[in-house]
């Protein structure tokens, strides 16, 4: 798929949309579907053909060997969000691939269709320092707020209480485990202390900290 030089000890903002724009995620099933995908597919001794972990619930393995480590994610309706680094030589090439496919392969039974579901490769983009990385996360799990205020970030939000609550209840993204909460902890089980992980305050606070003004024109090149 994507062809590009990925280092060890780096991070890189993986992203891509529904082919046409069209949307990803139909219903709960398919959000939670993805979920265990970023679990399951993220192990070298997992068969991707393996269709029967739709509600398994997620359980550390000892034995797994991890191809990346997923530091952050947030799923949209027609796009999804990563944040990974390589764990072994190719790992998110070889993670990618196996997500893309199995993913596409579960919408077309599903559905009864066929053809490619994803808009070509992902895309990667090389995260060269730690503040990057900061208002990355920072992006990424504001990103819902989309779908309740199309315009925030050029404007900020109308109503910060609201967009708080619902940005806080999204269940399809890592916010959760960064504030604390530990919804996902199998598949983030580890986060820098670059991103104020010891201070879960401290990381909300960072948060909101775009609500009011929106986010800084010279960020814009992360807008997906």
């Amino acid at each position: 798929m994507y062809r590009e030089n990925f280092a060890f000890e780096n991070y890189y903002h993986i992203f891509n949309r529904g082919l046409d724009k069209r949307n990803l995620f139909l219903e709960r099933k398919d959000y939670s579907r993805f979920i265990r995908s970023l679990y399951y597919f993220n192990d070298i001794n997992f068969l991707p053909n393996n269709f029967d972990y739709e509600e398994q619930i997620l359980i550390n393995n000892p034995s797994r060997k991890e191809m990346v480590e997923i530091l952050a994610w947030c799923l949209m309706p027609n796009h999804f969000h990563l944040i990974l680094s390589p764990k072994i030589k190719s790992g998110i090439t070889k993670f990618m691939r196996r997500l893309g496919t199995g993913y596409t392969m579960y919408t077309n039974i599903k559905y009864k269709r066929s053809g490619h579901v994803f808009q070509g490769p992902f895309k990667a983009k090389h995260i060269k320092d730690n503040e990057y990385l900061q208002h990355l996360t920072r992006y990424i799990h504001l990103n819902p707020l989309k779908l309740i205020d199309p315009n925030w970030e050029e404007k900020g939000v109308k109503n910060v209480k609201t967009s708080k609550n619902f940005i806080i209840a999204y269940p399809w993204s890592s916010l959760g485990d960064y504030l604390g909460e530990k919804r996902f902890p199998e598949i983030i089980n580890d986060i820098p202390e670059i991103i104020f992980t010891k201070d879960k305050s401290k990381y909300g606070n960072f948060l909101w900290e775009w609500l009011g003004k929106g986010i800084p024109l010279e960020l814009d090149c992360i807008k997906f």
